[in-house]
């Protein structure tokens, strides 16, 4: 059992029973890059940008049991999108979640996934989709970022989820009869810091957000993993991965206690989503070498921990919970990690190709050499707790 993540900056110790595992700046401590934890590198393809549009986090329209269903051979996934603004950092205060095709690496941009003004958030973050084997429901978890009609910025995050009627011919897409958004699970102040901030820099912001819904094919109970922040600690870094889970279809979600904290030690624990293969339990999340706390240097990457159980205990992947980091010749080269099932994943291109991010300084540059487009598929392999990148 956990009981604390010893870190110089990290004062509270977890007394609670229920303790999430622990990352800690021991088991980063450990961490050797190497071709089996490295993405392979690839350079700005301004090609492969949608006109007039910046895509970022995206995830797949699978079934319940991680199945990807095909439209005419292909694909359907939901991404972030904006309209292209001067500087690309702003395009999280817009974001609304689109639906894109992918085919034989061919990617289309489609519509917006909810009507205007449908949801209860000024904008909308990244989350999960579920379609029914019918083919015919569609579910979509949602992050609903700030408030509509309350005027001023805001950073608050809820966690919402709603559905509607699917259909797809001749490729195109119909979403439609829409039931009302339903909040899922709200932030308990006692093991999750309720995340209303009105400013705050990308980074260190709290967090309440990223549903990735997960079924477990064992007991047919369902669950939702989040991204997190600690309330038990006084660290500045206070990331942690989150959990509702659902006994019954149709039920309510119950909060449970955090699964893993990186109290102390990282702030974002960004896109939690969850794997079952071979009687093994994978979670998996995305984080940035910027938000780890001083004096850890670890890279941007997907990051992951096996557990016997989807509520754990966890054991980091390779020992020091690296899955595939991005190349250090490159550091921002993409970000925000999906896996499928067959454990192909993808990011969205960041800044590929540029060695020294301390050289963009300004909008005009960020805007010249954001790529903001799905990043290539790459393939990773698991063994137990060893995870590698292959192919």
């Amino acid at each position: 059992m956990v009981t604390g993540v010893g870190t110089t900056d990290e004062a509270v110790v977890l007394a609670t029973s229920d303790a999430p595992t622990a990352w800690t700046a021991g088991d980063l401590a450990t961490l050797i890059r190497d071709p089996a934890n490295t993405i392979p590198a690839f350079t700005l393809d301004s090609s492969a940008r949608v006109p007039g549009f910046d895509l970022w986090d995206m995830w797949p329209v699978e079934h319940e049991d991680g199945r990807l269903p095909r439209f005419d051979g292909a694909a359907l996934w939901m991404v972030l999108a904006a309209t292209v603004e001067p500087d690309p950092d702003s395009r999280h205060m817009v974001a609304r979640i689109y639906l894109a095709s992918e085919r034989h690496g061919r990617w289309t941009l489609h519509q917006p996934v909810f009507p205007q003004g449908f949801t209860p958030g000024d904008r909308e973050w990244s989350g999960s989709a579920v379609l029914d084997d019918t083919g015919t429901r569609l579910t979509v978890h949602f992050t609903a970022a700030g408030r509509r009609d309350v005027p001023g910025p805001s950073l608050e995050q809820r966690l919402f989820e709603a559905s509607c009627y699917f259909a797809a011919a001749d490729g195109a897409f119909t979403l439609s009869d829409w039931s009302a958004p339903q909040e899922t699970v709200v932030a308990d102040g006692i093991d999750y810091q309720v995340a209303n901030q009105t400013e705050g820099r990308g980074g260190e912001i709290l967090g309440f957000r990223d549903p990735g819904y997960f079924r477990d094919a064992a007991t047919g109970r369902a669950y939702l993993f989040f991204t997190g922040s600690c309330a038990r600690s006084s660290s500045r870094w206070t990331g942690n991965i989150g959990v509702a889970r659902r006994d019954d279809a149709g039920g309510a979600w119950q909060m449970l206690p955090p699964v893993l904290s990186a109290a102390g030690v990282n702030n974002e624990l960004e896109r939690p989503h969850m794997r079952q293969r071979g009687g093994c339990y994978y979670l998996f999340w995305s984080t940035q070498a910027k938000v780890f706390a001083e004096g850890i240097v670890a890279p941007t990457g997907l990051y992951g921990a096996v557990a016997p159980s989807p509520l754990g205990p966890f054991t980091l992947l390779n020992g020091t919970g690296l899955v595939a980091g991005t190349p250090p010749e490159c550091p921002a080269q993409e970000y925000s990690w999906w896996v499928l099932d067959d454990l192909q994943v993808i990011g969205f291109a960041d800044f590929p190709g540029i060695r020294d991010m301390g050289l963009i300084v300004d909008a005009a540059q960020r805007r010249a050499h954001f790529a903001g487009y799905p990043a290539p598929f790459f393939r990773i392999a698991l063994d137990g707790a060893t995870a590698r990148v292959v192919g």
